[in-house]
Formats: structure tokens, sequence, C-alpha cells
């Protein structure tokens, strides 16, 4: 795939449990391809149920970059991603292989084919300021402060966006810019790089086929012990709902479902946080009483719920990709229905 003239990128987009990663491994071991995951949840570190992500075996023997980088603790800007596919992208070249971006995360493919604003990362110490100002002030005096220096942003978001709001006087404080102006900026696109020639393929499955593989796949984590694993990231991590890692599609409801276990009357525990998990996980493998078992079913069917919406977000996002003209002029796009089709095409063409 890698010319004279130009040095080819392959993004392999398609939706959850769509079976882009068993693709990922056929393409791999043609020897020709330098797999790089596009997925904002396989890069935390121990949430491997809830993400799907490949076991340590599979990783070794199909090697993805951006895999297990951070902690759950942590957050990821979309400029690091940016600038870290950039980085594996020329690794690629470098060896001679084809860079295959393969993952679902609209967002981070967004950034690299329609470009973002170079607005800076946070600093640690800025953050940890607004979150204190947060905690002492309130977010509606923090609301009004941006409203000052941001009067763009400040009408536009409202009180309970909480996490913008923070953002956005974090930018100011530390640049002395208001984040608009920052947004206001000419994007710049990873994609656009004259040397490299940039295919899409958009596999966009039957909704139906799709909706049973979504289920199916969340029946097995559940069977893996995914709720357990959750249990293990509160002991071992020092998370909050808030976190990037909790607002994942699968974490999220499983920390919902603990909290209702830790308020409700029919557990007990001693007030100890640190035997507090611990004490979970007994009490869910011993009870069978009514109410936990609708707050489990409860928590299963909103994780189910929640993986679909997120796969009809895909699935809107991909429609708009192959039907926006000029991204279409851009560059080589490709709306497929199958993972097979995509399947034929690199591989005949590898």
């Amino acid at each position: 795939m890698i010319t004279a003239d130009k040095q080819d990128v392959i993004c392999l987009i398609a939706p959850t449990a769509s079976g882009k990663t068993a693709l990922a491994y056929e393409l791999y071991e043609t020897g020709k391809y330098r797999l790089i995951s596009v997925d904002s949840a396989l890069i935390y570190r121990d949430m491997n149920i809830g993400t799907a992500k490949p076991t340590r075996e599979e990783l070794a023997n199909y090697p993805h970059a951006l895999v297990d980088i951070i902690s759950p603790e942590q957050s990821y800007s979309v400029a690091q991603f940016v600038s870290d596919v950039d980085y594996h992208i020329n690794l690629a070249h470098q060896q001679n292989k084809t860079a295959v971006l393969v993952g679902g995360t609209m967002m981070y493919y967004m950034a690299l084919i329609q470009g973002i604003n170079d607005i800076p990362a946070t600093l640690p110490e800025i953050r940890q300021q607004v979150t204190q100002l947060i905690a002492e002030q309130g977010i509606e005096q923090l609301h009004a402060y941006l409203t000052q220096v941001d009067p763009i942003l400040g009408k536009q978001l409202k009180t309970t966006d909480t996490q913008r709001i923070g953002r956005a006087v974090e930018i100011y404080l530390q640049t002395g810019k208001p984040l608009s102006a920052w947004q206001n900026q000419p994007a710049r696109a990873l994609a656009d790089n004259p040397h490299q020639r940039w295919q899409i393929l958009a596999v966009m499955p039957d909704r139906d086929w799709l909706h049973k593989r979504i289920a199916l796949r969340l029946d097995i984590m559940w069977q893996q012990g995914f709720l357990q694993e959750v249990i293990a990231l509160r002991q071992r991590y020092h998370l909050t709902a808030d976190l990037p890692s909790m607002r994942c599609v699968g974490y999220r409801q499983a920390w919902d479902f603990l909290e209702k276990i830790q308020n409700t009357t029919l557990f007990t525990y001693d007030n100890n946080e640190e035997n507090f998990h611990d004490d979970v996980a007994r009490f869910l493998l011993n009870t069978h009483s009514s109410p936990i078992q609708d707050y489990r079913q409860t928590m299963q069917n909103e994780a189910l719920y929640a993986t679909r919406q997120l796969a009809k977000r895909q699935y809107t996002w991909m429609r708009k990709l192959v039907s926006t003209q000029q991204l279409v002029e851009r560059f080589d796009i490709r709306p497929l229905a199958t993972i097979d089709q995509a399947r034929n095409l690199l591989i005949k063409t590898s």
C-alpha cells in the first residue's frame, strides 16, 4: 500500500462489536501493517473486560499502539492523541509498513480528519486550582467569572455543564486568552499531510445484526466478571464518577449500581472504605434478594441501552462523513456494509 510519492494511512472505522479487531489481527499477520488503536477506552490500564480489550497474549501477538498507556485516574486530551498518532504513523512508514488506524471513537477520528484547534493541554496545577475554586465557591460563581472573561462561552454554557466551564476557566487562567478565541483559530488536520494518502473505510453493518452482537458481547462481559473488574478498579485507584475513564459506557452503569448497593439498607458494612469493595463483592456473591437483583438487572439493561446509543452515534457520524462533499473530495472515503468487504479490499490489495 506504500507508493513512491505518498505513504498510505488506512482508517478502519466501524461501530462497537462489529468485528474490526479480528480484521486488524489478519492485517497484522500479513507483515505489511502497523496497528494504531483509535479507542478512548482502550487507553486505560486495567480496564479490560468492559472495554473488550484484546488479551495480554493477543496484544503480544498483535501489538496495538495507544493501548494501556495511562491509568484510569488520568485524563488524555484529543490533542495528545493526535500527537501520538502522528508519531506512530511516522514510525510505521519508517518501517516500510502501512499505518492502520482501527477503532470506533469518532471524536478522535474527527480530530484526525477534520482537524483541531491548537489548544494547549491544561497544566496539573491549573486544574487543581480550578477544582479547588469549584469546591470552595461553587460552579455558579465560576460560571459568573467565565462570563466576564469569555462572554461567548459564558452565554453558551449552562451552570450544569461543570466540566466544560472548568475547562474554559483553566484555559483562560493558563494562557490569558479566552477558550472561544482558541476555538476560532483555523483547525489543523493530520490527514492533510501532503506526503500521505489517507483511505477511510466506514463500515456500517446491518443495525439488527449489530444489536445482537452487542447483546452477546455484554452477556459475555458480565459472565467474565465485569462488575468485579469495576470493584477492583475502585479498590486500586482513587476514582470518581466524573473521571473520563468512569464515564465510559458500561463503567458508568456499573459505578451507579455500586453506589446504589452502598446506600441500600439491605447491605451493611463496617464503614471502612478500605473494606467496602471486598464487602460488596461478598454481598453480591451471596445475596439473592429481589431488590438487589432488580438493581443488577437495571444496570445491565442500562448498559445495553447505552452501548446501542453509542453505536447509533457512531452510525450518525459515519453517515455524515461519507456524505460530506468537502471530505469526499479530499480523501478516499469508502462506505462499506460489512467487515468482510473491508477484509477483501485490504487483504487483496496488500
